[in-house]
């Protein structure tokens, strides 16, 4: 029998789950590891860390169930499910790791060169425009070509810069929303743990106004049967047929002397 399923069944199905989760993620990653096509590497990641959130949503539930459990178990049983949880967070650790991996792949494979060096039909058209140019026109026109290569380049800067602000401001913004995201999910995980123990306790109570309704039942029937033995005695008192109920039969007529005469 398997030892969580003594403990609680609650506690052996979530790992039968985990379980599950898990066997998924590593044929999810050994699937990865032969696609060749980068977005379909990206949407098995979304998928693989999609599984991610769930397993890490039950391993939370699974130290609930285990702290619930606490006070009704012995140490050596304790000391095993706090192993037992110590072991789901690593694998899913080792997991997380290779998923960081494969995404810092990916993002070097769709990562776009923006320096590339001129055409060489564009080279080979300065040449010939430079040879029909006088010494004076080539000084106009290389300083010319500077003068739009610093506003170039100021462009170029205040584009970047105005990057970096935008990036700056993105990030902050994904910050606070990332964070707000982990608290509903804790949230959501909690008044999920809570509905789960209510329906157990309505479980609960039901089965025992069900014990309760056959105790009043089986009293109200003992009580109708003495009623009706009172009521037969009462109408027939010689009945030899039903037997006394004790502390409600006639007193014994016959008596004992304490003394006889010779």
């Amino acid at each position: 029998m398997d030892p969580l399923a003594a403990v609680s069944e609650e506690l052996a199905e979530i790992d039968g789950q985990v379980a599950d989760i898990f066997r998924a993620l590593s044929n999810g990653f050994q699937k990865l590891e032969k696609i060749k096509d980068v977005n379909r590497q990206s949407r098995q990641l979304e998928e693989l860390t999609d599984k991610m959130r769930e397993c890490k949503r039950l391993i939370k539930e699974f130290d609930r169930e285990v702290k619930e459990t606490e006070r009704r178990t012995d140490a050596n049983t304790h000391k095993m499910l706090n192993e037992k949880k110590q072991s789901m967070i690593k694998e899913l650790n080792s997991y997380v790791a290779l998923k960081k991996q494969h995404q810092s792949n990916l993002e070097n494979n769709k990562r776009v060169d923006l320096f590339d060096g001129p055409s060489e039909g564009f080279g080979e058209e300065n040449v010939l425009l430079a040879s029909s140019m006088t010494n004076q026109q080539l000084i106009d026109r290389g300083n010319h070509m500077m003068d739009e290569t610093d506003q170039a380049i100021d462009r170029a800067k205040k584009v970047v810069q105005d990057t970096v602000d935008v990036g700056t401001e993105t990030a902050a913004a994904l910050k606070a929303q990332t964070e707000q995201m982990s608290r509903i999910v804790n949230e959501l995980d909690s008044i999920h743990f809570s509905i789960k123990k209510a329906s157990k306790l309505v479980k609960e109570i039901g089965r025992q106004v069900a014990t309760d309704k056959c105790i009043m039942a089986l009293l109200f029937l003992i009580v109708i049967g003495v009623i009706a033995i009172i009521i037969v005695k009462l109408v027939n008192p010689n009945n030899k047929d039903i037997r006394d109920i004790p502390g409600l039969a006639p007193p014994a007529m016959n008596r004992r002397l304490l003394w006889t005469p010779n």
